[in-house]
C-alpha cells in the first residue's frame, strides 16, 4: 500500500511547515509497520522524487527524526529506523548511573506479573476508559548484583495481550517493538525525593524510611499515544540520575 497516494503539497499560511508534514508521513510509515525497526530507508533523492518535494525538505525531516533518536545515520551505509537495543535504551531511557560514571544496563528480577482492573491513576495516565484492564509488572533491578530499583509498570492490556503469560524479558522496549509492533519514541518523567515504605525497602535491602528517588515515567509511542506508566523507586546512595540537555 502506497503511504503517499497524493504528493505532499506546499502548505497554506498558518499550516505546518512542509518538512513537518513530510516528517509526519515518515512517522506514519513506522507506525504502520512499513518501515520496521532496522529498515534501511531509500536515499533522500528517491524519497524526494516519490513524495514530490525537494531533497532539502526530505533531509530536514530526516534530520529531526535522527535528532529524536528515531532514525540512525551510518556513514557510508545509509539511514536506518532505530532499534531498541541495549545501547540505545541505556543512552536514551535509562538514566541511573553508578557514581563511578560508567553506565551499565541493569538486570531484572520479576516479582509479580498479572492483569488487573486499572486503578484511577492508571486510567488517567494511560487514557483508559472505566472498566479497562492493565497488565501490571513489578520487578527489582540490580546493577553489579546490587539491588538499585524497584518498579511497577502498567500497560494497557488491550495493547499488550498475553504479556504477563510468559517470561517478562529484561529489555522491555525491544520486546514491545518485536512482539507487539509498539515502538517507544518519547517519555515524560517526573522526579521526587521520597522515603521507602517497608515492603519496597525490604526488596532493596534497606530499612524502612531510607531515602530514594521516585521517577514516574509515561512512555509514548510513535503516534504519541501513552503506552506505559512506570513508577521506579531508585537508590542513589552510590548512583545518580544523569540527564543530557540540548
Amino acid at each position: 500500500m502506497d503511504p503517499f497516494p497524493q504528493p505532499v503539497t506546499a502548505p497554506q499560511v498558518g499550516f505546518r511547515p512542509l518538512y513537518r508534514q513530510v516528517k509526519d508521513e515518515f512517522v506514519k510509515r513506522m507506525v504502520d509497520g512499513l518501515w520496521p525497526a532496522g529498515f534501511l530507508l531509500p536515499s533522500e533523492s528517491q524519497l524526494a522524487a516519490e513524495i514530490g518535494v525537494s531533497q532539502g525538505t526530505v533531509r530536514k525531516a530526516l534530520d529531526e527524526l535522527a535528532a529524536e533518536n528515531l532514525l540512525v545515520r551510518q556513514q557510508g551505509r545509509g539511514t536506518f529506523v532505530a532499534q531498541h537495543d541495549e545501547k540505545r535504551i541505556l543512552f536514551q531511557f535509562f538514566k541511573l548511573v553508578p557514581d563511578d560514571g560508567v553506565a551499565r544496563f541493569p538486570e531484572s528480577v520479576v516479582l509479580e506479573a498479572a492483569v488487573y482492573a486499572a486503578t484511577e491513576t492508571e486510567r488517567e495516565q494511560l487514557g483508559l476508559e472505566p472498566g479497562a484492564k492493565v497488565a501490571r509488572v513489578r520487578r527489582m533491578r540490580a546493577i553489579d548484583d546490587v539491588p538499585m530499583i524497584v518498579e511497577t509498570l502498567s500497560l494497557p492490556d488491550v495493547m499488550f495481550p498475553g504479556i504477563t503469560d510468559g517470561p517478562v524479558p529484561n529489555s522491555l522496549y525491544a520486546f514491545y517493538a518485536e512482539r507487539y509492533g509498539v515502538t517507544i519514541a518519547h517519555a515524560r518523567e517526573k522526579l521526587k525525593a521520597i522515603t521507602l515504605q517497608a515492603a519496597d525497602a525490604a526488596i532493596l535491602r534497606k530499612t524502612e524510611g531510607h531515602p530514594a528517588l521516585m521517577v514516574q515515567r509515561l512512555a509514548l509511542s510513535l503516534d504519541a499515544k501513552p503506552v506505559e506508566w512506570r513508577v521506579s523507586l531508585c537508590l542513589t546512595d552510590d548512583a545518580h540520575y544523569l540527564s543530557f540537555m540540548r
